[in-house]
């Protein structure tokens, strides 16, 4: 399945990192799961990740600032999105911003692995198109 991947959950209820986070590591992956975002964002300055997954609507940082932080530390990291107020004009932004993907809450299992599988494949292809180089 190649290597494995360095993923980062993010939201603020435990339960949502209580579910994702064994499903991804049965693929094999490294998961580290936080409910507090500014941990997280010390999390994201010391090590590059492969994918953060992120809820948006959390009480003092939202996703789309760990979306900045995440691309100002490596624009290789893929940020999915997740929440459980989705509306058009909020994917939007999100997207337009760089997100990777955007996930409606409540989700499936399935929607999270297909995301993830696709920002793999994209992480794949751009390693490849740079020669094997991590940028």
């Amino acid at each position: 399945m190649g290597n494995p991947l360095d993923i980062l959950l993010i939201d603020d209820e435990a339960v949502v990192g209580d579910r994702l986070k064994p499903a991804l590591e049965k693929q094999g992956d490294h998961v580290e799961s936080y409910v507090d975002p500014k941990q997280a964002k010390a999390r994201i300055e010391e090590k590059d990740f492969d994918i953060i997954i992120t809820d948006i609507r959390m009480a003092e940082v939202d996703g789309i600032q760990i979306l900045e932080w995440a691309q100002a530390k490596s624009r290789r990291t893929k940020v999915i999105m997740i929440t459980g107020y989705a509306t058009m004009e909020l994917a939007r932004e999100a997207l337009n911003k760089g997100a990777f993907d955007f996930i409606a809450k409540p989700f499936k299992m399935k929607e999270v692995r297909a995301a993830v599988g696709k920002a793999a494949q994209a992480l794949r292809e751009a390693e490849d198109g740079a020669g094997g180089r991590l940028s």
